[in-house]
């Protein structure tokens, strides 16, 4: 007996179950598995996010961060997007699945069972990495990255996980699977059940990292955190390829949910394999990628101008390993609140005001909340009457207000940013969404952290070999200003194309 596929057509709903779950039953097959996926996947992320952080920051600075990014996570994104060009022409699209989620996997693991308990066998002396700090000063950071290399590449694994499994595999996975009059119900809710994974993956940490007092004071606690954080993250990643084992046999064969599995009257056409000097040439060639790219370089240069700032603050706030992964714990869970309440209050922007609308209202809060914490830090001094008055320091006060500055934005991103940048895509032939998506949203969001990096990286070197973040702080406030008027103008120009290849689509299904 055949089952025909869902009509292409937009399901009618009350008010307020439009609002509320604009999910029909029939869809519950496709929908939950995908949301559950989205969980398990956030749930690392935020993990491996927050320990990157405390690793890193605690042991060679905030300011190393900027080296890192550039001389660690770019080259390491670039050749994974060579790679993934290569394995996208041999292996078939579940076998690549596997074959880039299952290394994060392992290494996880092996850090925190294998790699962690031998660190001081494994990392060069204190003593060797000042000798070379004083010897050379412009390349102060890079050595204390070396001195605690372990812990750098965690944070490229950590980052890494971000651009490829959050951003390549989940959407690539969505958008080869949902249709268009199904994303515009579907994209909203993902973040909205993927953020609760937020809060309980920042309480975790926020748990695990809050043990010091059960053990004496020699103990090594941060080691113990981290075998309770990263055996979680195995758990669910093997969740997460189980999830999408049962989807490939149990949903994608049924044409009710996915229009390939429909075969009796279609035939199947040959996938375009291109080099992978030819699939650059083929997207760097295309206006609509490029705006595409901009947007996402956007959102990671100004990010990240203000986290690192941000991040020199919580350092000195939180010394302690411990301490700072509590504290990195309880903000991941009240980012996973902030940015559930925005949904909720943001997922019928797209479907009322147009596409438009919602991709220009991240970069918009960016820039007001930046500019608020720029002004703080920069004009702490004449602020200070503030600080007296509510009996808090200036460097605490520092870090409520950046921790809020972050918390909107990473709200937003997920909330709006996220959903409308996927939705781009959507219109988009087979070669550019799963190539085209791979170089925008590996190397062009790696690109732009590394972008807003080199240019700290070039003040902390020329200003002095002295500069911190605090130092160089007006600069950055005047660049991240500039980026995120040109990701507004790039949002604007995007949105006519997007509008029209949507209609152009529409209207050869409707003529097919």
């Amino acid at each position: 007996m055949s089952t025909k596929p869902i009509a292409q057509q937009e399901p009618q709903f009350s008010k307020l179950r439009a609002a509320i779950w604009p999910i029909q039953g029939s869809e519950m097959k496709k929908f939950l598995p995908m949301g559950l996926i989205m969980f398990f996947v956030l749930f690392n992320y935020t993990i491996v996010r927050d320990v990157k952080d405390v690793q890193v920051v605690g042991s060679s600075g905030a300011e190393a961060v900027n080296f890192i990014k550039f001389w660690g996570v770019t080259p390491v994104s670039i050749l994974f997007v060579i790679l993934y060009a290569k394995l996208s022409n041999i292996l078939s699209k579940e076998n690549l699945f596997y074959f880039c989620i299952v290394p994060f996997i392992a290494f996880f693991g092996a850090f925190a069972f294998i790699i962690y308990p031998n660190k001081e066998f494994l990392h060069p002396s204190a003593e060797s990495v000042l000798a070379l700090q004083q010897s050379l000063p412009a390349l102060r950071f890079i050595f204390a990255l070396w001195g605690s290399w372990s812990y750098s590449i965690f944070y490229i694994m950590a980052e890494m996980w971000g651009s490829v499994v959050v951003s390549l595999l989940f959407w690539q996975f969505a958008n080869e699977i949902i249709r268009t009059h199904e994303a515009k119900r579907f994209y909203p809710l993902f973040p909205l059940l993927g953020n609760i994974a937020l809060i309980l993956s920042g309480l975790t940490v926020n748990y695990f990292s809050s043990i010091a007092h059960l053990y004496p004071p020699e103990t090594d606690v941060w080691g113990i955190s981290l075998n309770y954080m990263m055996g979680a993250v195995v758990a669910a990643g093997f969740a997460i390829i189980a999830i999408y084992w049962w989807m490939n046999r149990y949903v994608l064969t049924d044409p009710l949910y996915y229009d390939a599995a429909d075969t009796s009257k279609k035939v199947k056409k040959e996938k375009p394999k291109l080099s992978i000097g030819e699939s650059f040439k083929y997207l760097i060639s295309s206006p609509y990628l490029g705006l595409v790219a901009l947007l996402v370089l956007g959102y990671g240069m100004s990010i990240n101008l203000v986290e690192v700032t941000w991040k020199s603050q919580l350092k000195i706030q939180y010394p302690l390993a411990n301490d700072y992964g509590a504290f990195m714990g309880y903000f991941s869970a009240f980012t996973g609140i902030a940015t559930i309440v925005l949904i909720i209050l943001c997922k019928g922007i797209v479907r009322r005001f147009g596409w438009y609308t919602g991709a220009i209202l991240t970069p918009a809060i960016l820039l007001i909340t930046g500019l608020l914490f720029f002004a703080f830090v920069i004009f702490r001094d004449s602020l200070s009457w503030l600080t007296l008055f509510m009996g808090v320091t200036p460097v605490f006060m520092a870090v409520m207000i950046g921790a809020t500055q972050n918390i909107l934005s990473k709200g937003t991103k997920y909330s709006l940013f996220d959903p409308t940048k996927e939705m781009s895509y959507i219109p988009l032939d087979q070669e550019l969404k799963v190539k085209g998506k791979a170089a925008v949203d590996v190397i062009g969001g790696r690109l732009g952290k590394s972008g807003g990096a080199v240019v700290q990286q070039i003040l902390l070197v020329v200003t002095s070999t002295t500069a911190t973040q605090i130092s160089i702080a007006p600069y950055t406030c005047g660049i991240m200003m500039l980026v995120i008027l040109a990701w507004m103008f790039s949002a604007g120009k995007l949105s006519r194309m997007y509008n029209a290849k949507v209609a152009e689509k529409e209207l050869e299904l409707k003529t097919a």
